[in-house]
């Protein structure tokens, strides 16, 4: 890391032992203390649950083994909060990676593509080019930063939200498609009642003092009515610029050591448990003896959303350590090269889009409201109406018996 970066530094080695550490090490009074400061004790398991080493029943299930929790502990309501942006994307579909309503301005009063300077870290706010410098050595933002960054491209860059989202989540480590872009929706307001705006006392208020987050003197160092005016004008602000980093590069498909050829023999009358990334979690005990671990990156996924090699490493690693094989093909490939599997199995995610098999989905904690939720807070109390206590929630009591086996 570099001398003039935070040290924010961290490494998310792709087993499940890692997983589970991490897991073990959460201490939820701490985290709903400090949870909004840069160096708050944060979990870091995003990429853990992103990527399916963990689910969410699982995690709270091992987090209430040794802490006391209530049902409104926040938590639990993050855990919501993941819970409500993939239920927004079930019933919204490809309508989240639009405006869902209009914003602060019409959507062509904003450019459709990053500046260089903000893709550089070469602003010249330092809250801004920290942040990038930091996601591109870490692949990981603290959340807060993530919306002060997000704040910053749409509503004085004017660049669209979709870009924005777009870019950081071919950097991001943990990136889902339905957290990042609706929260970037959150902030520009499109998906929200009002913009988020951010200015540098509170940057103050959240970084750790005398760090290079703090930026005084720039052009966020201003009152939130200047920042809403700004906000509302058509013309972006620029930043007084600054020295720029190279952006890191990033693919549409994994390096080649990762994946290998088709291979329809190795399939032949074997169940076939179908691990992918957002799958990376243990192979269910309820398998057949001769079960076929095979890894799947569906390439029409990955032509469409590219990826940093850090990120292909991540989740190219676990597959390598646990499955026979490693593929790359679309839907449709796949299927033909498992016509001749006795049966295929694996866990749902949205990410795959459509299969030819009827895959398990994956456990909820909380239970799904009928009709889409406009907000958290209804789909808040949609899913705890009637509730007494944490134990009530669906999916916790399979969990916790699960989490004793840890």
């Amino acid at each position: 890391m570099s001398a003039d970066l935070p040290d924010t530094c961290d490494t998310w080695p792709s087993t499940l032992q890692a997983a589970r550490m991490r897991l073990a090490a959460v201490r939820p009074a701490e985290y709903a203390r400090s949870r909004n400061h840069l160096d708050g004790a944060v979990t870091r398991l995003s990429p853990y649950v992103t990527h399916g080493f963990l689910h969410l029943p699982e995690v709270l299930a091992a987090v209430v083994a040794r802490h006391r929790l209530d049902l409104n502990h926040k938590f639990v309501q993050e855990l919501g909060w993941r819970a409500y942006f993939h239920h927004v994307w079930h019933h919204e579909g490809e309508r989240i990676f639009v405006s869902l309503h209009d914003g602060v301005l019409p959507d062509d009063a904003y450019a459709r593509a990053l500046p260089r300077d903000l893709r550089e870290g070469a602003t010249g706010v330092p809250v801004i080019d920290t942040a990038v410098r930091t996601l591109y050595a870490t692949g990981w933002l603290h959340n807060h930063v993530r919306m002060w960054l997000a704040s910053y491209v749409v509503h004085l860059r004017k660049v669209h939200w979709r870009a924005g989202a777009d870019w950081l989540f071919a950097h991001l480590i943990d990136g889902d498609l339905a957290s990042n872009h609706l929260s970037w929706q959150w902030v520009a307001g499109t998906g929200s009642h009002k913009p988020y705006l951010f200015n540098a006392d509170n940057v103050a208020r959240y970084a750790p003092p005398g760090s290079p987050w703090l930026s005084p003197g720039s052009v966020i160092d201003t009152s939130y009515e200047t920042l809403d005016q700004l906000a509302r004008q058509g013309a972006p602000v620029p930043g007084p610029g600054g020295e720029g980093i190279a952006e890191p590069s990033w693919r549409k498909r994994p390096p080649d050591d990762l994946f290998d050829p088709l291979d329809p023999a190795c399939v032949e009358g074997r169940t076939v448990w179908l691990m992918h990334p957002w799958a990376l979690g243990p192979v269910p005990d309820d398998l057949p003896p001769d079960t076929l671990c095979l890894g799947w990156w569906p390439a029409p996924f990955h032509s469409r959303w590219p990826w940093s090699e850090r990120r292909w490493r991540f989740v190219g690693d676990r597959l390598r350590a646990v499955c026979e094989a490693v593929w790359w093909v679309d839907a449709q490939g796949l299927a033909v090269a498992l016509a001749r599997a006795r049966r295929v199995d694996g866990w749902a995610d949205p990410h795959l889009g459509p299969v030819p098999w009827p895959l398990r989905a994956p456990p909820s904690l909380f239970g799904e409201p009928g009709r889409r939720c406009r907000s958290f807070s209804q789909f808040w109390q949609q899913v705890t109406r009637g509730l007494d206590g944490l134990d009530e929630l669906p999916g916790l009591i399979d969990a916790r018996r699960q989490a004793e086996l840890f």
